[in-house]
């Protein structure tokens, strides 16, 4: 039988650089939520809780909106 390796938890981003209000202009920040591909992380992924991980994706969203984010690019 294989043995299982214990899970590694994910540093929530937010709570270690002190953020409390996630902030659409805060582009350094919001960059770290999304990959290579434009496409926002899962909680999986970035280890937030609900209620941040969806103030998180407000937030990109209306960075996008803005123009300041990229929209998922087509992968081909």
């Amino acid at each position: 039988m294989r043995e299982r390796k214990p899970l590694k938890r994910r540093q929530n981003l937010l709570a270690k650089e002190g953020v409390i209000v996630v902030d659409w202009k805060d582009v350094t920040l919001l960059r770290k939520f999304i990959s290579d591909r434009g496409k926002i992380r899962s909680r999986r992924v970035t280890g937030l809780t609900p209620q941040q991980q969806r103030q998180v994706a407000t937030a990109i969203k209306n960075a996008r909106e803005m123009a300041l984010l990229p929209y998922p690019s087509q992968g081909r």
